[in-house]
């Protein structure tokens, strides 16, 4: 359906569920019947006074919602994500994993593959036996711009890495230079990131082997970041001087997370993916009454 009812009386369900403790709000609305404006979703990830995400899972058919009807005939279900703050967004990889989970607790699909309809388009998904999810996550670009990344007056060269949302990605020694991370670390040229970006401060653990801080945009520090592990894979690759495209040969790199571990691997091909847990935690219902005492916050669509 277009519109969606705002005469909701009765309890609405919910499930809370993390990927490497990036941690979303997942809410069950196959026909399109609930209505979650920005104010109502910001409530909700609210870790005091709603039930706390860094984003939330509106789990819809594609063909009941008018972003992915066009996606219907590709993947039945369509991952209408949001921000912490309301925002809609492109694309979350710990997201899609976790989504995915949830279909498959709910008998929707099984293990195996399937396809999840987003807003930065149809993401391939596998659903393991040993209980990891990996997405299909595109292809790394890389703007030809330089960046310097600077925090508590140390500087360090990033890498530019867009994928599909924007990364800056530095190589440090200590990951506790990258500070506190809860405002983003100044970078310039300003002109590299019109609409602002994501920083990863990265550091070595071994062979082929990473460990990261992240500031996400509009969200500050995170515990864990699909896309910013992906960028900080590939960025790691070039640096050793790997290039699948190149060699034909694909490369894999275990990154470590303040939330746990993800693998990344970048096919002949381009493309990504990434390999990780989806856990569901907890279940249960939301007073409607909730979604009505909340404040304006901004819907402008961006990408974490």
């Amino acid at each position: 359906m277009d519109g969606v009812s705002t005469s909701q009386t009765a309890p609405i369900a919910f499930l809370k569920g993390h990927g490497t403790e990036n941690d979303f709000v997942i809410v069950p609305d196959p026909d399109n019947a609930v209505d979650l404006p920005a104010t109502a979703v910001a409530k909700l990830c609210d870790r005091r006074a709603g039930i706390g995400g860094d984003g939330l899972l509106h789990v819809v058919r594609s063909a009941d919602h008018p972003e992915a009807r066009a996606m219907a005939d590709e993947a039945e279900w369509f991952m209408d994500y949001r921000n912490a703050d309301g925002s809609n967004a492109e694309m979350c990889g710990n997201g899609v994993r976790v989504f995915a989970r949830y279909l498959q607790r709910a008998g929707l699909v099984e293990e195996g593959d399937l396809a999840v309809a987003t807003r930065g388009g149809v993401k391939k998904v596998h659903l393991a036996k040993d209980g990891d999810v990996t997405v299909s996550m595109g292809r790394a670009r890389f703007p030809e711009e330089g960046v310097m990344v600077t925090v508590d007056g140390r500087s360090w060269p990033a890498l530019n890495v867009n994928m599909g949302n924007p990364h800056a990605v530095a190589f440090v020694e200590d990951l506790d230079h990258a500070g506190n991370l809860l405002s983003v670390p100044p970078f310039s040229p300003a002109s590299a990131y019109p609409d602002g970006v994501n920083v990863e401060f990265v550091v070595e653990r071994g062979e082929r082997h990473v460990a990261m801080r992240v500031h996400e945009r509009g969200s500050g520090e995170t515990r864990s970041c699909g896309t910013g592990a992906c960028a900080v894979a590939v960025a790691a690759a070039r640096r050793d001087g790997a290039d699948p495209s190149v060699t034909g040969v694909p490369v894999t790199y275990t990154v470590d997370l303040p939330g746990g571990r993800l693998v990344i691997t970048e096919r002949a091909d381009g493309e990504i993916e990434m390999t990780g847990p989806a856990v569901i935690v907890a279940e249960g219902h939301i007073d409607p009454a909730l979604l009505t005492q909340v404040v304006p916050v901004s819907t402008e669509t961006v990408i974490a």
